[in-house]
């Protein structure tokens, strides 16, 4: 009998049944736990205490992720917390309470931690203009300890709709060294059933600007399983992209879920590429961009050779939040903004959803705290292994041991079982002491993760997106 490592492959070394295999639900490991995990019972207070022991009497650096929810158009495929309106009246009051969080936050920390890794993300940030962006970094520096070292990661989601030259030359001054841009797909028919109509030659020009203005790094995300997609189409869209060589690609996979995101009914499910027609487009794409001289890092980021997350991962210390891949993530994140996440050293928590929640509870002098989790030994133990694997590609197990004081193949018995199926179908190899990924492993990291994963041991995974 064949195994599935030893199918047969066509010469990209894609394997459709292995794929077809392992394209199941699960995680994208931003946190572990994840935040299906998070609960009610964490609170304002219970925060207040993770604070006292986690950011003050520490020289650590601090990351920082600011979330701006507002978008002026809605896009059909969209699952962030945004708030649709063209009255950017609401910037106002927005600024207004969000200066009052920053103020309560920063007294929790200790005023010599360097933010190493700033990220407005959204929504759209850039719906805020000039002045109110120009107004908000000076409030978090002077709050923060903001530098200016070229090794700092503050970057920004951008959707090119709203930004013009000037805008990328106002960002560069305020200090954000790294740009996100939403492309999704230039097809005109995709753009349209999503809502998201954007010339090619809009982010050229912005592409061209930010290199003139010497952004350290520029980035696409981009998106496959839309409507009317189909692997043609999405070729066309990455012959584009490689014509204009980011540093960075994103390549998510769409997830479309109308029952929990009111916009995705604006989709005709009809209209949405199949299972087998994803699987195309995910091939293609993956082949092309590293046919172009990108390498895949993991999961569905793609980076140049020479870009800092490759380097970062070659030498060990790739990190990952969720913000995504990092190079300088910080011990602790604070997450400043409705809906934004917190991410200490032992505990995760998120800010409430709603904006007449948010504003009532920082006008009461409370932290907009919703729910949260604390962290037990088991979980900052997995948590570690998932992010070896995730991040670097590979896991020390003996180094490991020494770390948490364990006997690893005792304590993961269960798991290392679960693993031998992966062995077999050449997701995964060991070298002496070292689990490795294979390099058809990649594209399945998250499966990987999963065996490790304690939350789904006990239940389905039906609430997450799709693997593949």
């Amino acid at each position: 009998m064949t195994s599935m490592s030893e199918a047969v492959t066509d010469k990209s070394g894609w394997d459709r049944e292995l794929i077809a295999k392992y394209d199941v639900s699960g995680p994208r490991y931003t946190s572990y736990p994840t935040a299906l995990q998070f609960n009610e019972e964490f609170t304002d207070a219970a925060y207040h205490q993770q604070a006292e022991k986690n950011l003050k009497n520490n020289i650590a650096p601090l990351s920082l992720y600011v979330h701006i929810p507002f978008c002026q158009n809605i896009c059909y495929y969209c699952a962030c917390n945004k708030v649709v309106t063209s009255d950017h009246a609401v910037s106002r009051q927005y600024l207004d309470h969000l200066s009052k969080e920053i103020e309560l936050q920063s007294q929790l920390v200790d005023k010599h931690r360097a933010v190493t890794q700033l990220h407005f993300g959204g929504g759209t940030p850039t719906f805020l203009d000039g002045a109110e962006l120009t107004e908000l970094m000076h409030l978090l520096a002077t709050h923060f300890h903001l530098i200016d070292s070229e090794q700092r990661e503050y970057s920004i989601e951008i959707d090119p709709r709203t930004v013009t030259k000037d805008s990328l030359a106002l960002l560069k001054g305020l200090g954000f060294n790294r740009l996100s841009l939403g492309v999704q797909d230039f097809d005109e028919q995709v753009q349209i059933a999503i809502n998201r109509q954007q010339r090619f030659g809009l982010v050229q020009t912005l592409t061209d600007v930010a290199r003139l203005h010497q952004f350290k790094s520029i980035s696409y995300d981009l998106i496959y399983g839309l409507p009317y997609q189909t692997p043609d189409s999405l070729r066309q869209t990455m012959e584009k992209v490689v014509e204009l060589l980011p540093d960075r690609i994103a390549f998510y996979n769409y997830a479309h879920l109308p029952e929990r995101f009111k916009s995705q009914r604006a989709i005709d499910r009809h209209t949405l590429p199949d299972a087998s027609q994803k699987l195309d487009m995910l091939e293609m794409a993956s082949n092309y961009l590293t046919d172009a001289g990108y390498l895949h890092i993991g999961m569905d980021h793609f980076v140049w050779p020479e870009d800092d997350l490759a380097i970062a991962q070659q030498q060990g210390r790739l990190q990952r939040n969720f913000q995504g891949y990092s190079t300088c993530m910080a011990p602790d994140l604070i997450g400043l903004g409705v809906s934004a996440i917190s991410a200490l050293s032992e505990s995760y928590s998120q800010n409430v959803r709603q904006l007449d929640n948010y504003y009532s509870l920082l006008n009461q002098g409370k932290l907009p705290i919703d729910r949260g989790v604390i962290l037990e030994f088991d979980d900052k133990l997995r948590r570690s292994v998932i992010s070896q694997l995730i991040c670097n590609l590979e896991l020390n197990t003996r180094n490991f041991e020494k770390q948490f004081s364990i006997i690893f193949s005792e304590y993961f018995a269960k798991e290392l079982k679960a693993l031998k199926s992966l062995e077999v179908d050449g997701l995964i190899h060991w070298q002496d002491d070292r689990l490795c990924v294979a390099e058809r492993g990649r594209m399945m990291l998250r499966n990987i993760c999963m065996v490790f994963d304690k939350y789904l041991q006990a239940g389905p995974t039906s609430n997450y997106s799709k693997v593949l």
